[in-house]
C-alpha cells in the first residue's frame, strides 16, 4: 500500500477515516475515451462515493481551443469549482471508474491553480467497491465557496517550449502512450494524426507506473520503471500523451518520487501530431 500523502496520493483506508471531516472534498473525475463505451456522468449519477461532486474533465476546460481538454482558464475553474462548493482551505480528494486514470488530469489542474491540498485516490471507485465501502446515487447539496487560484505557469507547457525542448535535449520529455503508439506502429485512435513520438522523447507508458489493480507502485518502483526507459532524472521533465489526461499520471509518479521540476505538454500528440511541419520519430 502506498504511503498516504494528501498532496499526492491516499489509500481508500485514508479517504474512509476522513470521510465525514467538514473540510473534506471529494471529486469523481471519471474520463473514457470514446471508443470506451462508458458514460462517466450516467455511472456518477447511479453510484459514487458519499459527498463527491462531478468534476467534468471536458466542460471544465479552454473552448476556445480546438484541441481536447485543455486546461481551462483560471476565471472558469473558479467559477466552476465555487458553484461545487469546492474551495479554499478544503482538502481535496480525486477519484475516477478506471482506478486511476483521469483523476490524475485533475490534480494536475489543481496544482496549476496554485492548489496544493489536493491528493488521488489510490485505486480509484474500483477498489472502494471491491471493499465493500459504502456508497450513494443521490448527489451532495453544494453551497458556494470561496476559491482564490494563482496560476502556476512553469507546470504547462506549449508546443513551442517542446519543440525547444526536443531540439536542445534539455528536458527529459516522458511520453504516456502505448509502446506501438510510441513506435509509430499502431494508428492514432484520433483521426488525422501521424503516428510516432516527438524526437528525442522517451516512452514509460502510463500502466508501467501502475499495480495490476490500478494502484500506483511505490516510490522506488516507479523510480526503477524510469530508469529502465533511460529517462534522466537529472533534467527537468515534460509529460505527454495522446491529449494530456495519462501523462498527468507520469506527473503523479514524479512527484511521488521527490521530483518537482516537471511540467505537462497540454497539448500533447493531439497537437503534435496534427502540424505536418513538426518533426517526427518512428521506432
Amino acid at each position: 500500500m502506498a504511503q498516504d500523502d494528501p498532496k499526492t496520493l491516499v489509500s481508500t483506508d485514508w479517504l474512509a477515516a476522513h470521510l465525514k471531516d467538514p473540510d473534506l472534498r471529494i471529486l469523481d473525475a471519471s474520463w473514457y475515451m470514446p471508443d470506451a463505451g462508458r458514460d462517466a456522468r450516467s455511472e456518477y449519477a447511479k453510484v459514487h462515493i458519499p459527498g463527491a461532486r462531478f468534476f467534468d474533465i471536458d466542460e471544465i476546460s479552454d473552448h476556445r481551443s480546438a484541441l481536447p481538454h485543455m486546461a481551462a482558464p483560471s476565471e472558469k475553474f473558479i467559477s466552476r469549482l465555487r458553484a461545487m462548493g469546492v474551495g479554499d482551505g478544503h482538502q481535496v480528494v480525486i477519484y475516477d471508474g478506471a482506478g486511476l486514470f483521469s483523476a490524475a488530469r485533475v490534480w494536475w489542474n489543481f496544482r496549476l491553480m496554485g492548489k496544493t491540498d489536493v491528493a488521488v485516490l489510490d485505486g480509484g471507485l474500483p477498489k472502494w467497491l471491491a471493499e465493500g465501502r459504502v456508497t450513494e446515487d443521490l448527489p451532495p447539496i453544494m453551497r458556494d465557496r470561496h476559491i482564490t487560484v494563482q496560476r502556476q505557469a512553469h507546470l504547462v507547457k506549449d508546443v513551442t517550449q517542446v519543440a525547444a525542448a526536443s531540439k536542445l535535449g534539455n528536458h527529459e520529455i516522458i511520453d504516456a502512450r502505448s509502446a506501438d503508439r510510441f513506435a509509430g506502429t499502431a494508428p492514432e485512435p484520433r483521426e488525422g494524426l501521424r503516428s510516432g513520438h516527438i524526437p528525442k522523447s522517451k516512452n514509460v507508458p502510463f500502466h508501467a507506473v501502475l499495480n495490476p489493480d490500478s494502484t500506483m507502485k511505490s516510490p522506488a518502483e516507479i523510480g526503477d520503471v524510469f530508469a529502465a526507459a533511460g529517462v534522466d532524472l537529472t533534467k527537468p521533465a515534460i509529460t505527454t500523451c495522446g491529449s494530456g489526461v495519462t501523462a498527468a499520471i507520469l506527473s503523479l509518479a514524479l512527484e511521488r518520487i521527490g521530483k518537482y521540476d516537471h511540467a505537462l505538454y497540454d497539448g500533447s500528440w493531439s497537437e503534435w501530431g496534427m502540424y505536418g511541419d513538426l518533426k517526427v520519430a518512428k521506432g
